[in-house]
């Protein structure tokens, strides 16, 4: 699709007269939503309003003031500004066992009983979309989502991987 002159000239008219992107889409036919959006900002027609009604005296959800300041003094900013304190980094994840017998071929028995307060092994067995689908269910390694054998399969040590 070509944006003519004559195409050009109806996308203004119907943006000038409040028609969706979708609508000025569908009576130019031939282009999509997001071209009509991106020829009317690149012809730089206003922006409209928004169509999200709200109710009377109920303000607009406050912006973010823009700064060109680099994004750590922003930060800091922000942190200073705001009573909400800024999330800790991820904690590391405990190591995993020094050795780890190898996974079972078949998986383990559905519905295995686990130990009241440890978590069970989530790691899939079969097919999702067959009867007998289910995880493995045995004592998983503490912070872990798997039991020491499927830990194993899932995660390699950084020698091992190079090797």
């Amino acid at each position: 699709m070509e944006w003519t002159n004559d195409r050009i000239d109806e996308l203004r008219r119907l943006w000038g007269q409040g028609q969706t992107a979708s609508r000025i889409a569908e009576l130019l036919g031939g282009v999509t939503r997001n071209a009509v959006i991106g020829k009317a900002h690149r012809l730089g027609l206003r922006g409209r309003p928004s169509p999200i009604r709200r109710e009377e005296g109920q303000p607009a959800a406050p912006r973010a003031p823009r700064s060109t300041a680099p994004a750590t003094a922003l930060a800091d900013e922000l942190t200073r500004e705001t009573s909400t304190p800024v999330a800790e980094a991820p904690q590391p994840l405990p190591p995993l066992p020094a050795e780890a017998p190898p996974a079972p071929a078949t998986g383990h028995a559905p519905g295995r009983a686990v130990r009241s307060g440890t978590k069970a092994c989530s790691w899939p067995v079969g097919d999702p979309k067959q009867p007998g689908f289910h995880f493995c269910g045995e004592e998983a390694v503490p912070g872990r989502p798997y039991c020491a054998a499927h830990c194993s399969q899932a995660y390699q040590r950084k020698s091992e991987a190079a090797a």
